[in-house]
């Protein structure tokens, strides 16, 4: 039986958080995020830095409360200080994980804000990659969604640390049971309702035919690598390209698009969209835009479309995005 690999190095670990002096963890009371606390307090640069934990309540669970509360106590034991965060109000009915995700990182990155921090640092790991990987790839994510999540990433203008992406969930419980910690286990992880807990019950069938965790993980992997070679091409394309970018317009040549990769040019009118609309549509809706566009550049004809607040029109042998105009209020006839 091959021998276990080393408990994770809190110096090594927490490497990403060097460069950042006041920092949020976010520690649900998870195995995951106790490690991460555990890890936090033994840092060699602990000393140096400001570091506070906070727990978001949902307010889904009757025990939520009182979990959080015990996650204070345990945070003041290793000498952190700790908020508790509430999602106050009604809530919604549906796509519930997808809302308490947003509210959770509305609380997180207020309280950043408030205490100063740069950086808000989560324990992701490595099974929520392969699992993020694999949500992503049943619902027909491109290159970008395969490639999951990230290091270091950007939260509402703050960096979000993800310092244990490279260690197994195994490896974080058995660095809470080598220091003797408690953890709690959150019920909603079992709740067939939710989509991953579907997904991960199928872990062991998937494994069987070949994708298991490890593959999902090469998967993820190679699609980053991907990600940063199309990012990295679109930017430059976007820089050669001789366009008129101003506030509120772009406009460039049919001609200079059309020799364009069909990839490198939906990124451009991403990006040249989400800078005047403000926004960025789905990328079901980008794709169909951009492949009659395509087609209307192949064939030198004209499209206009609307798309992320912004309007599409391509004549006169150029494209130009401007600002959708505002829609005209339906006006009651007089009685």
């Amino acid at each position: 039986m091959p021998a276990e690999p080393p408990l994770p190095d809190p110096d090594h670990a927490l490497a990403p958080l060097a460069g950042h002096e006041t920092l949020l963890l976010a520690v649900s009371g998870g195995p995951d995020s106790i490690a991460l606390a555990l890890l936090a307090a033994r840092w060699t640069l602990r000393a140096q830095k400001r570091i506070e934990i906070a727990t978001v309540d949902h307010g889904l669970r009757a025990e939520a409360a009182l979990e959080a509360a015990q996650v204070g106590e345990w945070a003041r034991a290793l000498g952190f200080a700790h908020n508790i965060l509430r999602w106050d109000g009604e809530k919604p009915t549906t796509r519930i994980q997808e809302r308490a995700r947003e509210a959770r990182y509305r609380l997180l990155c207020a309280r950043a804000r408030e205490i100063g921090a740069s950086a808000i640092v989560t324990a992701h790991h490595a099974d929520d990659q392969a699992e993020t990987a694999l949500f992503r790839l049943t619902r027909g994510s491109g290159v970008a969604g395969l490639a999951a999540m990230s290091i270091e990433s950007r939260v509402d203008g703050l960096a979000l640390l993800r310092p244990l992406l490279p260690f197994r969930k195994s490896e974080l419980e058995r660095l809470c049971a080598a220091a003797e910690h408690a953890f709690i286990r959150d019920p909603s992880n079992e709740n067939p309702a939710y989509a991953r807990v579907r997904l991960r019950r199928l872990a062991a069938t998937l494994a069987a035919e070949g994708l298991d965790a490890e593959a999902l993980l090469r998967l993820s992997a190679r699609a980053a690598r991907a990600e940063e070679a199309l990012a990295w091409s679109a930017a430059h394309a976007a820089l050669e390209l001789s366009a008129e970018r101003g506030p509120g317009l772009f406009r460039a040549e049919a001609a200079a698009l059309r020799a364009l990769p069909r990839e490198l040019l939906l990124r451009l009118l991403t990006a040249e969209i989400a800078r005047i609309g403000g926004g960025e549509p789905r990328l079901e809706r980008l794709e169909r835009a951009v492949e009659r566009l395509a087609a209307a550049l192949t064939a030198e004809g004209r499209f206009k479309t609307t798309l992320g607040g912004t309007c599409l029109t391509l004549a006169g042998g150029a494209l130009a995005i401007t600002p959708e105009p505002p829609r005209r209020a339906e006006i009651a006839p007089q009685p």
